[in-house]
């Protein structure tokens, strides 16, 4: 059983402390072959996670070595030199076997729901939008928006985001849903409450709060460090922060790391890991997307309970975190999005947010006679 302290607010903003324990069902509905997060044959384009705890520890002791394997990363987590296409269909065509297609295998996927409550998490970049180089251009299309508001008509929806709350609430613009900003430190559930929800409280949940006037310090000086890096993009998602190095000379990345690290050796209680073209620097709490994951449970009421049926969608490796908490749960499954065999412990998997769609509508239309049935009733 795992427990975090965490903050709950309901709508008259009374605060209150609440142990969020989460209890691991021995149930699965993954196949035998499945139950552990297979391994990355070679050739594929992945980062390890020891390389990747490598970067947890921000205390310099080698400056050299560790701005070599900090580069050295986000080389390996954002490639920018594609693979022979002969090697790439062999190995896609191995990892497909591992992680199928996600609409390949609907009708499993569905009958493994049977009996339970879904309640569907989703990424947001790169899942239901496109990657883009101006982050603050990743605006979601129209049809995406409609087919996110159908499902949560159906299901208990929730957006997880590394980004900012608030920004990302002004790209989907639904304020049915839930969510959870800064990679899960900044939750809230909607504001007239939901209709799933058992009980009239409402969701609030900011685990980092104290590291607030940090983060907007570090901010600042992050802003002053890499103005000189053409390209760089420095973005305060409030509880966390990202640098964006999606427009910057593969050839400026030794120099933009020297830039962070000179500032974040000073910041301790801060640590840096990676994304798709971006380094992420965090409080050092232990939460994450996982956390989010399991405090949303909780909050709808399903944290002890065998009849649910988790789905988290997201293509980064910070959505890791929540795919290896499905994994241990053994409820749910995760769909990772991605064109490229990569490391994860995702059970299934989809090419781009356009299949991300087609998914998602196939979900309203199985649900839909159910929502009708019960409308009449």
């Amino acid at each position: 059983m795992t427990k975090q302290n965490v903050v709950v607010s309901d709508a008259d903003s009374q605060i209150m402390n609440m142990a969020v324990s989460v209890a691991v069902s021995n149930a699965s509905v993954f196949p035998a072959a499945a139950e552990k997060p297979p391994m990355a044959p070679g050739g594929y384009i992945s980062i390890s996670r020891k390389k990747l705890m490598n970067l947890k520890n921000l205390d310099i002791i080698n400056g050299g070595e560790r701005i070599t394997s900090w580069v050295d990363s986000m080389k390996a987590s954002s490639p920018t030199h594609i693979q022979s296409s002969t090697c790439l269909m062999k190995d896609q065509s191995s990892w497909m076997l591992q992680h199928p297609s996600a609409l390949d295998m609907f009708e499993q996927i569905i009958e493994a729901s049977q009996g339970k409550q879904i309640v569907m998490f989703l990424d947001y970049d790169g899942t239901l939008s496109p990657i883009v180089e101006d982050p603050d251009r990743a605006f979601m299309s129209d049809s995406m928006r409609k087919t996110v508001k159908r499902l949560a008509r159906c299901f208990p929806t929730a957006i997880v985001s590394g980004r900012c709350r608030d920004k990302v609430y002004k790209f989907v613009r639904l304020a049915e849903l839930y969510y959870a900003g800064s990679h899960g430190m900044d939750i809230k559930g909607p504001a007239k409450g939901s209709k799933y929800k058992k009980g009239g409280q409402g969701v609030l949940c900011q685990p980092a709060s104290e590291f607030l006037p940090m983060i907007d310090e570090v901010y600042k000086l992050l802003i002053e460090k890499t103005k000189s890096t053409p390209g760089a993009k420095v973005e305060n998602n409030k509880f966390c922060l990202s640098v964006h190095f999606r427009c910057v000379d593969e050839k400026k990345w030794t120099e933009l790391a020297l830039q962070v690290r000179s500032v974040l050796k000073e910041y301790p209680q801060l640590r840096l890991s990676q994304g798709r073209k971006v380094l992420e620097i965090r409080p050092t709490i232990k939460w994450d997307k996982g956390k989010a994951l399991e405090f949303l449970l909780e909050s709808l009421g399903y944290a002890n309970c065998n009849d649910v049926f988790p789905v988290y969608i997201g293509d980064d490796r910070t959505d890791e975190d929540a795919f290896k908490v499905l994994r241990e749960r053994g409820q749910g499954f995760g769909i990772l999005v991605s064109k490229i065999p990569k490391e994860t412990s995702a059970t299934y998997s989809l090419q781009e947010p356009a299949e991300v769609m087609d998914f998602l509508q196939r979900l309203v239309e199985w649900k839909r006679p159910a929502v009708r049935g019960q409308a009449m009733l």
